[in-house]
């Protein structure tokens, strides 16, 4: 499933984007599951919930997702939970910032 446009549209409108992320380790492959009740992005990741590896992966996952560096998406909270807040620092389209 790809990001849903509201989400790729309000990076590319601010430049930055803080998004709750609920998050199923150990999975057969990465995949955008779908958006929560809640509002949160519903994500699956291969690696293995231990030593940071699930975490990596999501950020990864996320930047490739959002078509932006990994140094660019870190996690705010929730570092051992399955329910994350990440963060993703993004230049807009045509590098420019609406303000």
């Amino acid at each position: 499933m790809p990001l849903p446009d509201a989400l790729t549209s309000e990076l590319a409108a601010r430049g930055r984007l803080s998004l709750p992320v609920k998050v199923i380790p150990k999975s057969p492959r990465n995949q955008v599951v779908g958006l929560m009740a809640d509002g949160s992005l519903k994500v699956k990741v291969a690696a293995p919930p231990e030593r940071g590896k699930a975490n990596a992966e999501l950020c990864a996952y996320l930047a490739k997702q959002f078509g932006v560096p990994k140094s660019r998406v870190t996690i705010e909270s929730g570092h051992t939970s399955h329910r994350k807040r990440v963060l993703i620092h993004g230049e807009p389209i045509g590098g420019k910032r609406r303000r």
